[in-house]
């Protein structure tokens, strides 16, 4: 197989070695190629230094993989030899793990999830050196990640770590990591960097795409919710056994199948559900509706496919404008968003940067802008008066339209009472909630008040 090696941090250079080769036999072909003295060299890859005596693949490394290679010519006392302890890296349970990417922090412990991670560690794999493990006849991945480079879509992943002062991957870990908390926060693991010159301390982890050979800036974003179904759970919607599938970050931790999550998300963007939180962004929260379970990286949403990933980006962005006190414009076709100042009833959409259409329009009625006060839309006399003047047919078309729009409007929808938003009623009883996120008000479809005991006794039903 072909390894690429960064020798003393250079660009780096391919060697062909068999798969079966020893570390001891990869530092032979770097010295004979670097004309350097053998016992010189030691062999870095995933934060450890690996021993002589360890084959290629029991450490983890695949076709093209990088690893770096660090001359000594006289072996700093501070530096940890090659036969230290860490060329092993040892898991919670005792353990050997071979490379980072055998590291199983998805059973991360917390207090409440002994009997998860106890299980977990259970049903992982020994033999493997890989980021997959098997169990039965089941090959799982211990890392998801999106691929956003090549493959644009989910994949597993790679665990790898490098110095946070050289960026390059010659830090020795001190102790690995045991949980998502020491890879995804920054300062919580140390190591010794072997680069010549470089003091570096601490540990910065990173991901990358198993599905295809990568370079050293290559990275991909870790989906630390989605995780190998060992335990065989059944999806808490569908209730079928999938594999992967996503736990939501809730105290209960409910699972997932990917196909319902997509589905879930879909029906929520439809209907405008998903939540903005000043500190996460635009999400969703357990599909159960578990309290403070929203999910916080962003990049799960992926799963919707690049479509629909726009469009929940789109949503995203105006929700934050009208949670800053902002509008949207109503022109179809733009809907591009305004920051006016508060109080301001004349709004123009101004054309900037390639956004916005000139649209002048009222703050209150979300129509052309006019000096006498709005009218509601459900009793707004639509008659034209007749008088003299040169009809333009094309304008006259688009009346009719415009007008036969809001005939459809008033017969189907009302106003929510709160927010005026058009709330359409296809059914069911007289209690309504408003849909917006950012109302949510229950109110009587029958007297338009908010919904109270006289209502549920009077008119619940028609």
């Amino acid at each position: 197989m072909i390894v690429f090696v960064r020798f003393s941090s250079s660009h780096g250079f391919p060697v062909e070695v068999d798969a079966n080769a020893s570390v001891f036999q990869l530092k032979e072909a770097v010295a004979k190629r670097q004309g350097v003295p053998i016992d010189q060299l030691c062999v870095i890859f995933a934060g450890k230094e690996l021993r002589n005596d360890l084959t290629l693949q029991n450490c983890g490394l695949i076709q093209q993989s990088t690893v770096h290679v660090v001359q000594y010519t006289s072996r700093p006392t501070q530096r940890p030899a090659s036969d230290s302890s860490i060329g092993i890296l040892m898991g919670r349970h005792g353990r050997e793990v071979g490379t980072l990417n055998q590291m199983d922090l998805s059973a991360s412990a917390s207090p409440g999830h002994s009997t998860d991670c106890k299980a977990a560690l259970e049903n992982e794999d020994q033999g493997h050196g890989s980021h997959f493990e098997t169990s039965g006849s089941r090959t799982y991945s211990r890392f998801y990640v999106y691929c956003k480079a090549v493959c644009k879509e989910i994949q597993p992943g790679k665990l790898r770590v490098r110095c946070s002062t050289c960026q390059q991957g010659t830090l020795t870990l001190t102790r690995d990591p045991t949980c998502w908390e020491d890879v995804l926060e920054k300062n919580r693991i140390t190591g010794v960097c072997q680069t010549e010159d470089c003091e570096g301390t601490v540990a910065e982890f990173y991901f990358k795409c198993g599905k295809h050979p990568t370079s050293e800036g290559d990275t991909s974003v870790i989906l630390n919710l989605i995780t190998p179904n060992r335990q065989n759970i059944p999806c808490i919607t569908c209730t079928d056994t999938a594999d992967p599938v996503l736990v939501f970050p809730c105290v209960d931790r409910h699972v997932i199948c990917l196909d319902c999550f997509h589905l879930y998300c879909v029906t929520r963007l439809n209907d405008r559900q998903f939540i903005h939180n000043p500190e996460l962004g635009y999400s969703v929260p357990c599909v159960a509706g578990c309290p403070d379970s929203l999910i916080k990286e962003v990049h799960h949403f992926r799963i919707l496919g690049s479509a629909q990933y726009d469009r929940y980006h789109r949503y995203a962005a105006e929700e934050y404008v009208l949670q800053m006190g902002g509008v949207l414009c109503p022109r179809p076709g733009c809907g591009a968003g305004l920051l006016p100042d508060p109080g301001l009833r004349r709004i123009e959409c101004l054309p900037q940067n390639g956004v916005g259409c000139g649209f002048v329009f009222c703050r209150e009625c979300k129509e052309e802008f006019h000096v006498e006060e709005c009218r509601d839309l459900h009793i707004r006399d639509t008659t034209v008066n007749q008088q003299s003047c040169i009809i333009n047919q094309q304008a006259a078309q688009q009346t009719l339209w415009e007008q036969a729009s809001r005939q459809a409007i008033k017969e189907t929808t009302k106003p929510c009472p709160k927010c005026q938003v058009p709330v359409e009623k296809n059914g069911g009883c007289m209690h309504m909630k408003c849909p917006r996120t950012s109302c949510h008000f229950q109110w009587c479809w029958l007297c338009s008040r908010e919904w109270n005991r006289d209502c549920m006794g009077d008119h619940w039903f028609e």
